[in-house]
Order: structure tokens, then sequence, then C-alpha cells
């Protein structure tokens, strides 16, 4: 019962892979239902009892989902050029499609993004991924390494995180203006409160930048620090990086008491290794770092 389980979340988990690798192309309930090896009579329903969307809503949101990012995120693209990726033969149907949804206009999300509307939009499409989210780990996906001190920039968020974005916006923008471009200079996270803390004020990351080079910022936001060196439980998370609290919980309820390890005093943390929409969703990957004493 188990493996005939986990056979029909492999053959999902295809599907899933398959649309995040193609969103440009006709992705046809045929050529899905191949993909997973279903009757293409029977694979859209079992695809919603599966996920709770349907298959159409689903390739509309994980196509949204991109174009939300490249607006935001990156100004490489026009507005008229991101509409086409998402499938749009022209810009006002997708302007007006993106309107219903977040309650703003593309262009008007570029400059400044309403982030809570987004949340909720994205929210049934975060659940459906994470169905087939790998949730479990073993210690053998855990290594210990010493890790050297890495001097860094950093930008703080404090409070609410359905406001995240814009301090993720904010740090996009700074590090492209200052010349510290991912590829070069590695991007850390780490979170100094508990992702969900029981006041949403008491929420609390940073948002790094490696760097050895003097930083001029007039932006007050920004400080110099460093992530300090030192033996660490290393867990490689790939795929769905926007959530890592399973693979969190995995080193501090099992790992860490079974190896006899005791935490350093810091807190743990990541570095983001690729970044969505670069590369398909389920090839995201991040290195989760919980310092040792």
């Amino acid at each position: 019962m188990k493996a005939a389980l986990q056979n029909y979340h492999a053959r999902m988990q295809r599907v899933l892979d398959h649309i995040d690798r193609h969103l440009d192309d006709d992705l046809d309930l045929h050529a899905l239902s191949s993909i997973a090896a279903y009757s293409k009579y029977h694979f859209h329903r079992q695809f919603t009892a599966t996920f709770g969307l349907s298959v159409h809503r689903y390739i509309q949101l994980a196509r949204m989902k991109r174009a939300s990012y490249q607006l935001a995120y990156s100004d490489a693209q026009t507005v008229t050029e991101v509409a086409m990726d998402a499938g749009y033969d022209a810009p006002d149907a997708f302007a007006r499609a993106f309107r219903q949804r977040f309650g703003q206009s593309p262009s008007s999300f570029r400059k400044s993004p309403d982030w809570e509307p987004w949340l909720a939009t994205f929210g049934p499409f975060d659940e459906a991924r994470s169905k087939l989210m790998r949730t479990t780990y073993t210690p053998d996906d855990v290594t210990i390494r010493e890790v050297p001190t890495t001097p860094v920039a950093i930008m703080a968020h404090r409070g609410d995180p359905a406001t995240l974005g814009a301090t993720i916006q904010r740090f996009i923008a700074w590090r492209k203006a200052a010349g510290l471009h991912p590829r070069t200079n590695p991007t850390f996270t780490v979170w100094r409160s508990e992702r969900r803390p029981a006041s949403p004020a008491d929420y609390s990351v940073d948002l790094c930048v490696g760097t050895d080079q003097p930083v001029e910022t007039d932006d007050a936001t920004i400080r110099i620090g460093e992530i300090p060196g030192g033996r660490c439980a290393v867990l490689r998370v790939v795929g769905n990086t926007h959530n890592l609290e399973p693979a969190a919980l995995f080193l501090y309820r099992d790992w860490l008491p079974a190896s006899g390890e005791e935490a350093r005093d810091f807190p743990i943390y990541c570095q983001r290794l690729n970044f969505f929409p670069e590369v398909p969703e389920h090839e995201t990957a991040a290195d989760l770092f919980l310092p040792l004493k």
C-alpha cells in the first residue's frame, strides 16, 4: 500500500516538475496525462483530488507566480514581455487578469507591490505544491562542515512577515546597484526569530550578501557584519526553498538530539544557491546551516 502511494506521488511529482520546466510550452491535458502515465479521461480529476486545484488553474497560477517575480525582482523584461511569457497574447488581457488577482496593475506592482493580496492568491498554489514536498530527511542527508567566517552586508527585516517581500525587493535593488551579483557574492538568510512568532511584530530575519570589499552606501538599513565561522551541520534542500521549516525541524527535533552535538550561540541560517525564476522552482536549492559548538 505504501509503495503504491509513493509510486502515485512520484508520478504526480513528475507532472509538477514538467510544468515547472515548460511554463512557456503548450501544457495540454493529453501531454500531462502522458507524463503521469494516466488515462487523460481520469487524470484531470486525479490531479484535482490530489492538489485541490484543477490542472488549468495550477498552470495559470504557476505562470502568474513567475510573472510576479519577474515584475517585482527584476527589470530585465518589459511588462509586455512578462505578459507574453505568462501566456497572454496582449498586455491588456494580462493587465486585467493581474489586477483581478492582485488588485494592482502590473506596472504598479513592479513599482510598489502590495504583498498581502499576493500571499492570499498563492496560498492555494503553495499548499498544492507542499503536498508532495520532501519533508522527511535522514542523518545521511546531514554533513558536518567547518565553515569560514564570512563578512557580509546586512539588510534586516523586523516586523510582519507579510511585508518581507518589500524588504527583499529593496535588498535586491540595493545589491544590484552595489554590483554584488548572486553569482559572485553569496546570498544568506539568517533567522533571528521563529517562522511564525505569536506576534507578527516579533518576526526577525537578516538578508545578507557576502562581500570582503568595503561597502559604501547611503542606505541606513544596510550594515556590515559577519557570519561567524565554525562547525556547522549542513542540510541541502532542493525544491520549494521558500519554506525551509520542515528541514529546520528535522535538524532540531531529530538530528541534533541523536547526534550528541550542541548548538552554538548563533541562529540557524541558509545560503541560497540559486533563485526562482532563473531556475525552475523544483530546481531551486539552499544549504541550511545549524551552527555547532
